[in-house]
């Protein structure tokens, strides 16, 4: 397992290697954060133990939620969170086929008893926010820079809406050329 940075608070695991294009913007987001993380490329399907092992293992390490990405058959989220009881995040990677639909079904139909929040198709950013937020709960620091995050988000929707207002009415807020 890959570890970044000490004493990690997040596992983020994906099934192959070749998911890392999209997994890239969940570390990017706890990075944003300043959240401590690791990565590791854990198969469900390929190594079954490992796989096992470290989901058994996470919480005892220090690890407090874990985001998993897989493609096609997408079992890894669920079978991880089915041998911790850490919260699991699920990242649906698309693949060539089914631009993956398939992925989103497997982890999104989990038995009741057994939950995997599911974002959405490549939705790898969405996870580590979520995990920063999971997170935040429990971090009065941390609930603070999500705060300023999302002010940071409203001041740029509002920006935008301004610059768009301006751009089609004028100064005068009337409708300009076509």
């Amino acid at each position: 397992m890959s570890n970044p940075r000490p004493n990690p608070r997040v596992g983020l695991i994906m099934g192959s290697d070749s998911d890392w294009p999209v997994m890239e913007a969940a570390a990017h987001a706890l990075a944003e954060f300043d959240i401590p993380f690791e990565v590791g490329v854990v198969s469900a399907h390929r190594t079954p133990e490992r796989m096992l092992s470290y989901a058994r293992t996470a919480a005892a390490r220090g690890i407090e939620v874990i985001i998993a990405g897989a493609g096609g058959a997408a079992h890894l989220p669920g079978m991880v969170a089915s041998a911790t009881p850490l919260p699991v995040i699920g990242v649906p990677v698309p693949l060539a086929k089914l631009d993956g639909l398939d992925s989103l079904l497997s982890i999104v139909q989990m038995p009741a008893g057994v939950p995997v929040a599911t974002v959405s198709i490549g939705g790898a950013r969405n996870a580590g926010l979520l995990a920063a937020r999971i997170l935040g709960a429990s971090d009065a620091e941390l609930r603070k820079r999500l705060e300023a995050f999302a002010e940071r988000l409203a001041a740029s929707v509002l920006e935008k809406d301004a610059a768009l207002q301006d751009r089609l009415l004028g100064p005068e807020g009337k409708v300009t050329g076509e």
